[in-house]
């Protein structure tokens, strides 16, 4: 099982803790406040996320053959959603992070409790980081 595998089942067994959706919420704030945050400089018009309808910015820089992804957001809940992405998918190798499904969002049923206009901000974020990957993959190569 892959790294990325080992943390979104993590992920599931967490919010499987939670009896109702109020609860996963109060977690995706909390998870939010942890994010690491993206520094002023990277706080572009560049980096917003297209497509969503809060502000959210997603930077992304190469360590060893490791992506590293930071972000912020205006919203609470859109800050828990972009932590729980960050936890998946920062620290990775470009590679492992465009072979990876996302299925840990349906598991937890992330995408059937957000708005229609959330669930495509998710979605563009997810698109985002990928874009990443390609972006660095083709320059490990």
């Amino acid at each position: 099982m892959s790294k990325i595998q080992d943390i979104q089942d993590e992920i599931v067994a967490e919010f499987s803790f939670f009896e109702d959706w109020m609860q996963r919420y109060e977690h995706m704030i909390e998870l939010g406040k942890s994010l690491p945050l993206i520094q002023p400089k990277h706080k572009t018009e560049d980096n917003i996320i297209k497509g969503c309808q809060s502000k959210v910015w997603i930077h992304a820089a190469l360590d060893k053959d490791q992506l590293v992804f930071t972000a912020d957001s205006d919203a609470i809940i859109t800050k828990g959603i972009i932590a729980l992405l960050i936890r998946v998918f920062s620290h990775q190798p470009p590679a492992e992070i465009l072979a990876a499904d996302t299925s840990f969002i349906d598991e937890i049923g992330l995408k059937e409790h957000l708005s229609p206009t959330r669930a495509n901000g998710l979605l563009s974020m997810i698109k985002q980081m990928k874009l990443y990957a390609i972006a660095f993959q083709t320059q490990l190569n």
